[in-house]
């Protein structure tokens, strides 16, 4: 199976939205509330191709890169969490969005988190799949940092594959076709001239300056659901548990030989429970 045959059968479009200045790639399918989707550290927003064609009959989806990442603008300081913040609402902003439902995968799940924290107005409900940002393992930093850092730094596609195969609880869901395109992002001129700012969230003293507290998260109002792997490398279950314990009134959904990808390994189990939860939190 490729991108190409997961997108099968949906209308779909690749666009550049200006998003407060930074030129966002997106993927925009479907029609109906809007659902945002967002990546993690160092990802694309091909990390949603499976789930594109489920959702889009009943929402208006768009998977974008966020900043930084991707194809999506790098301009030249830290990437914190709150710049992500108003990245997203800055492209919110250009779309003409006024509430969104947000999906937000690792760093996408964080930004997510801190912008319904900060802006609840504008989250119709969160989604946190392997979220990061609850907590400062220096081991998982140092392991994101590593093989990031190598992968961008040497032109050889199997230090790609390495730091995709990294995220799966099942090696063959990291295919060739991802690697290939995560290995073309990772050596534009620009995603390497700033991985430092990429990669400053795995610096302890910036991480702890940005990371969700459970009084942060106990802030979160609107309706959570917290997807997780029980082989997610980054993360064990019990961080996903003190997560959803946090967070009024969540829902905590686990899967079995699942990585750091839910949405991506465990595709269809994940987009019925994705749609089930949207319909019950419908904006209108």
């Amino acid at each position: 199976m490729t991108i190409w045959t997961e997108l099968a059968g949906t209308d779909f479009r690749m666009t550049t939205v200006d998003a407060g200045g930074v030129p966002t790639r997106s993927l925009q399918a479907g029609a109906g509330e809007p659902v945002i989707f967002l990546h993690g550290t160092s990802g694309h927003l091909e990390a949603f191709t499976r789930n594109i064609g489920a959702h889009a009959p009943r929402y208006a989806c768009h998977a974008i890169d966020m900043l930084g990442h991707g194809y999506t603008g790098k301009p030249d300081y830290p990437y914190e969490i709150p710049r992500y913040r108003d990245h997203l609402l800055s492209y919110l902003d250009a779309c003409g969005i006024e509430k969104a439902h947000i999906v937000g995968e690792s760093l996408g799940g964080w930004v997510g988190a801190r912008t319904a924290i900060d802006d609840p107005s504008r989250v119709a409900s969160l989604q946190l799949l392997c979220a990061g940002g609850t907590v400062a393992n220096p081991q998982v930093m140092e392991r994101i940092r590593t093989s990031t850092r190598e992968a961008v730094s040497k032109d050889d596609i199997a230090l790609t594959r390495a730091r995709m195969r990294l995220l799966m609880a099942n090696e063959e869901d990291a295919t060739e076709e991802l690697v290939e395109v995560r290995h073309a992002i990772y050596h534009q001129s620009d995603f390497v001239a700033n991985i430092d700012n990429l990669l400053c969230l795995q610096n302890m003293e910036v991480r702890l300056r940005n990371v969700l507290r459970p009084e942060h998260l106990a802030q979160i109002a609107v309706p959570t659901l917290v997807v997780w792997g029980r082989n997610n490398p980054f993360g064990d279950v019990p961080e996903a548990t003190a997560m959803h314990e946090a967070i009024p009134s969540s829902e905590l959904v686990l899967f079995e030989e699942c990585g750091h990808w839910p949405q991506h390994e465990q595709s269809e189990q994940y987009n019925e429970i994705s749609l089930e939860f949207l319909a019950k939190h419908s904006v209108s």
